[in-house]
């Protein structure tokens, strides 16, 4: 392929020119030279001068400039024979191809998409530079500031021509440093840690934060700004932030220049309330700042928030909550009132959701705590874009509202970017409960675009097969109703640890509910079959006789949740109580109630408390309770001691025989490591507590049970990695108080794959 650069001249490097035109005279013809494609008509009707009219310079150099402007020649002449005028054109050549050559990063599709340059439309140079131009912008947004682009064309036949752009994408320009100039109250680390780009470090192949971004660094001075203003310096400001290129355009240095200022405590919090009968005592209770705590703008936005909240709770549709601030530089101290006031009325007039291909308007519109007609609430539309960023199905969720046809009326618009919510993954790994193990899983969160979520899962590994298919529909009947079902097979090898095999098949249906603000239900029915196999000769004789048995139970699990966060919390807490009643068919019959909470405390940064306690038991319903039933206390709710290690013993054959009732306490504290966040590297060190007790059996002579309510007490530390090929997680735990006949286990590890 022979490539040539383009032989004719474009707009940007042609000057128009008017040729031998004399002024004066009487146009009587106008002659078109040089058109091709164009027809001569159409290039007649850009002209200012017209058979009949004089002969003016002016008229005539105006034609010229127009004529360029459409963008359709590469030249255009013009020149007077006797009283005609001739107009000589050179056609701009047609692009028949695009094609671009050495681009790896992003495929054809991305750069077409780009460029506004098309095949079959008129070749410019001003347009190939504006094109270059994306292109380049394009790599630089990705962090490839050193990336090049050549435009060549190929000329062929009929005043066409292939356009190429040759690419050199360069390197990636990442950052070499981050320095801050002003910084007194916080080191360059702390800061560092505060915003979203970072240095350039080998681990970080799998993050792009590491990639000079204009936009991302104007993302970081915000960052910066309420990181201080959280902190008590309320006069903070960014003077400026600048990114400088390497002399060797490897790496950029980026510095910001900060000026703090000084730091303020809040001084005295009122509040002026204007709504009748609304006194400034009832609502003090959820103003979350304080006199004489520092100055903490983002405790001001959530009392707001919160205020907001109470105040519609009591009747109040349009409020308007205002923080008046007096400072008081002598003191350092920052004088607050919350004026509450009743705001304009404003009603929804429409509600315009924009972006979803693939999910239906109702799954979005069903999240939202307004509809059209309601009255206009700031804080229930912050909810409910939070609603639609909680369901996963989008990459991006902006809600935004303008006013409607009227002054008293407001148009929402719901903008989302959808992002994949189906998930295939097959995966291997480790674990000293499971050994040597395999899993696979469908899931698809959004089925159809419907929001119905649809899972299909399961496991094989040394000890345990599961297979699981569950189904759910969030909104059952048109209502905040999680309706769905569970069809589970669990094959599990006990000969390790109590000599026998338990498979189980059964199934689920459930309704979940929320009954109040944080506080959520669910209710389910569950049919299953149990079934203790393959007994070993050297089981205990509590064990042989358990058989196959059938089970028909209901059960509820009341939660009531207030953790900042349900997977990693760092404030909160939560309290749980699950029940379940067998008995309504089957050979089965019991009663078991679960009562769980926990608090988490973050009392410096990184370093957070969790204290979660569980209490269970469990009591036949007329029969005694069967094996399968019980409790079985040790590894990953009580570590140190090994799995179904503690708790009522056949002293004979030391098989673990599970406990009617038992309690844990478990005390975690994360520690930070000093690594950086991107690893993913976290340490913790713990105090377990529990004890596994009760058990109904008649004793057989000669085969005695070891029962004890002792509280058994282990200590450890543990480290956590969130790999890219899944969470790793090992743990060193020591008893420091044990019965005799318990089972410890002082290493464990879980290791989980996902590729």
């Amino acid at each position: 392929m022979t490539l040539a650069l383009p032989s004719f001249s474009g707009a940007l490097a042609q000057t128009p020119q008017l040729g031998q035109v004399q002024s004066g005279g009487i146009v009587e013809e106008v002659r078109i030279e040089g058109a091709e494609r164009i027809e001569p008509e159409t290039i007649r009707s850009y002209l200012t001068v017209q058979p009949g009219d004089q002969f003016d310079s002016e008229k005539l150099d105006k034609s010229l400039k127009v004529l360029f402007a459409t963008g359709l020649f590469a030249d255009v002449t013009m020149r007077r024979e006797g009283n005609a005028l001739i107009v000589k054109v050179v056609e701009n050549p047609i692009i028949n191809r695009v094609a671009y050559e050495g681009n790896d990063r992003f495929d054809d599709k991305a750069l077409n998409d780009e460029v506004q340059l098309k095949p079959r439309t008129v070749y410019t140079r001003t347009r190939v530079q504006a094109d270059v131009k994306r292109i380049l912008d394009l790599y630089r947004r990705s962090g490839r500031f050193a990336a090049t682009v050549e435009p060549k064309i190929i000329q062929l036949p009929q005043n066409r021509v292939d356009l190429v752009f040759e690419i050199n994408e360069g390197k990636l320009t990442g950052i070499n440093s981050i320095n801050f100039i002003g910084n007194k109250a916080f080191s360059n680390d702390e800061l560092q840690a505060q915003i979203q780009t970072k240095e350039s470090r080998w681990y970080r192949f799998f993050s792009s934060d590491d990639n000079y971004d204009p936009d991302r660094v104007t993302y970081d001075r915000e960052l910066l700004r309420k990181y201080y203003l959280s902190q008590g310096y309320a006069d903070f400001r960014v003077v400026s932030a600048v990114a400088e290129l390497t002399p060797a355009r490897d790496g950029f240095i980026l510095t910001f220049t900060v000026d703090e200022g000084e730091r303020y405590h809040f001084g005295h919090i009122g509040m002026n309330v204007g709504l009748k009968d609304l006194k400034p005592a009832d609502l003090m209770p959820v103003v979350l700042t304080k006199d004489g705590d520092w100055y903490n703008a983002d405790l001001i936005e959530k009392s707001i928030d919160k205020l907001t909240a109470a105040v519609g709770d009591r009747g109040y549709a349009f409020i308007d909550v205002r923080p008046l601030i007096t400072r008081n530089k002598d003191a350092r101290t920052i004088d607050l009132t919350y004026d509450i006031a009743e705001g304009p009325r404003v009603y929804v007039e429409r509600i315009d959701v924009n972006g979803n291909v693939r999910t239906l308007d109702s799954v979005i519109r069903r999240e939202f705590q307004l509809a059209e007609g309601d009255a206009f609430n700031t804080s229930k539309v912050k909810k409910s874009e939070q609603n639609l960023k909680n369901l996963g199905f989008f990459k991006k969720v902006d809600v935004t509202n303008a006013q409607g046809s009227a002054p008293d009326k407001t148009v929402i618009t719901v903008n989302v970017e959808e992002q994949s919510t189906g998930d295939l993954t097959i995966g291997t790994g480790f674990s000293t409960t499971e050994g040597l193990l395999g899993n696979f899983g469908i899931h698809e969160r959004n089925l159809l675009g419907r929001g119905q979520d649809l899972r299909l899962s399961g496991t094989i590994s040394q000890y345990n097969n599961l297979l699981d298919l569950s189904f759910t529909e969030p909104y059952f009947l048109g209502r905040p109703l999680a309706a769905g079902f569970d069809i589970f097979r669990i094959n599990q090898n006990n000969q390790r640890l109590q000599n026998y095999d338990e498979y189980s098949l059964g199934t689920t249906v459930r309704l979940g509910f929320d009954l109040y603000e944080n506080v959520h239900d669910t209710l389910r029915y569950t049919v299953r079959q149990d079934q203790i196999t393959n007994i070993a000769t050297s089981a205990s004789v509590y064990v042989t006789n358990q058989g196959t048995t059938n089970e028909s139970s209901i059960g509820q699990t009341l939660t009531y949740d207030q953790r900042d966060n349900r997977l990693e919390p760092t404030g909160g807490y939560y309290v749980q109580l699950d029940t379940t009643i067998a008995g309504l068919g089957g050979n089965v019959a019991y009663s078991k109630n679960i009562v769980s909470g926990g608090t988490y405390i973050t009392w410096a940064p990184k370093w957070t408390l969790g204290i979660v306690a569980e209490y269970g038991d469990i009591n036949g319903l007329g029969q005694g309770v069967r094996l399968a039933d019980r409790f079985f206390v040790g590894g990953d709710n009580l570590r140190g001691f090994a799995n179904a290690g503690i708790g009522p013993r056949d002293s004979t054959s030391d098989d673990s025989l599970g406990a009617n009732q038992y309690y844990t306490v478990q005390a975690t504290q994360q520690i930070p490591l000093g690594l950086p966040e991107e690893l993913g590297i976290s340490g913790r060190y713990f105090v377990d507590a529990g004890s596994a007790y009760g058990i109904d059996v008649t004793p057989i002579a000669g085969h005695p049970i070891t029962d004890s309510h002792e509280i058994r007490v282990a200590t450890g530390v543990g480290v956590s990695w969130k790999s890219p090929m899944g969470p790793i997680k090992v743990d060193l735990g020591v008893p420091v108080k044990k019965g005799p006949h318990d089972n410890t286990e002082v290493f464990r590890v879980s290791f989980g794959t996902k590729f």
